[in-house]
């Protein structure tokens, strides 16, 4: 599959999953539903192993990082945002989120050695500056007291917890870890930790049997999951961190779309400018200059192979 088609595919699923989301809230606690989804997408994941007959054997040290890579991008950071909604809107969550864009610059070029490349940075200005304007109404009725302030905490420590499974999954595809088995083994690592945090806060394990809830709950698994962080992960693999990222500030415009759609969401002066100013950033990050096609791990070279 194509660099273009991974990024498209990623950003579709991603910006969807929003209405199945919607569906999981209510009779069972978040971090049940959690333990549910990525229990759900290890099996499958696994069970494509087998039957493609892939290889699931993997030293000690490779457990350890898949590991590493699981807690922090299928567990730490989805317990940690569940928490940050309750102080904060949807909104102010995304915008939190889309710091990632730095986030893996920084870490990437601290913990892997990637080169900081200005137009990278420059890219990320532009489209966390965008969503700043899509989300302004959200930001300008914000409040550091009532929790706002515990929320953007929590809202940014999750932030860094994903940021930081982007790099342990860049290291592993370095390392050869293929990304299948690297997303399988890590999801059920990721599980087991939710799970352990769960008993730990006593939180009970209740199970919702309406087609709501089960659709939904399959549509995360499969797709958000499993077609969704295969595909974004592969793509980071390729692309590097810093710029693979991007899709972080992307994929909130998707949902607002649809929400226009399905929710009767309304446009504003400055949510249309927020929108161009991410499509200029997405134009910055995702081409060439002079353009041409995207080359296979162009974060292993030199910003001048690249540009």
């Amino acid at each position: 599959m194509s660099n273009s088609l991974l990024y498209i595919t990623t950003v579709a699923i991603w910006g969807s999953s929003w209405i199945a989301i919607t569906y999981q809230l209510g009779t069972v606690a978040p971090e049940a539903s959690i333990v549910y989804r990525f229990l759900l997408s290890s099996i499958i994941l696994i069970g494509w192993c087998v039957l493609r007959g892939l290889n699931l054997r993997f030293s000690l040290k490779e457990h350890l990082y898949m590991a590493l890579q699981g807690v922090l991008l299928f567990s730490i950071n989805y317990i940690i945002f569940y928490f940050a909604t309750m102080y904060l809107t949807s909104g102010l969550v995304a915008v939190a989120f889309s710091t990632i864009v730095i986030m893996n610059i920084i870490f990437g070029a601290l913990l892997l050695g990637v080169p900081i490349r200005p137009r990278v940075a420059l890219a990320a200005l532009f489209g966390l500056g965008g969503l700043v304007l899509v989300f302004w109404s959200d930001i300008t009725d914000f409040n550091l007291g009532s929790g706002g302030l515990t929320g953007l905490g929590l809202s940014l420590i999750a932030t860094a917890s994903a940021s930081l499974g982007n790099v342990a999954s860049a290291r592993n595809q370095r390392a050869g870890i293929p990304v299948i088995q690297g997303n399988a083994f890590g999801m059920v690592y990721g599980t087991l930790f939710t799970l352990l945090v769960a008993l730990v806060r006593g939180v009970p394990f209740d199970f919702d049997f309406s087609p709501s809830y089960l659709i939904s709950l399959f549509y995360l698994a499969l797709f958000a999951s499993v077609f969704g962080f295969g595909s974004y992960l592969t793509l980071l693999g390729r692309i590097g961190p810093d710029r693979a990222a991007y899709v972080s500030v992307v994929f909130p415009i998707v949902s607002l779309g649809l929400s226009t759609l399905f929710e009767g969401y309304h446009w504003t002066g400055t949510g249309f400018a927020g929108v161009v100013l991410i499509l200029i950033g997405n134009l910055v990050v995702l081409t060439r200059w002079p353009a041409g096609g995207w080359r296979s791990r162009p974060w292993e070279k030199s910003e001048g192979r690249t540009a």
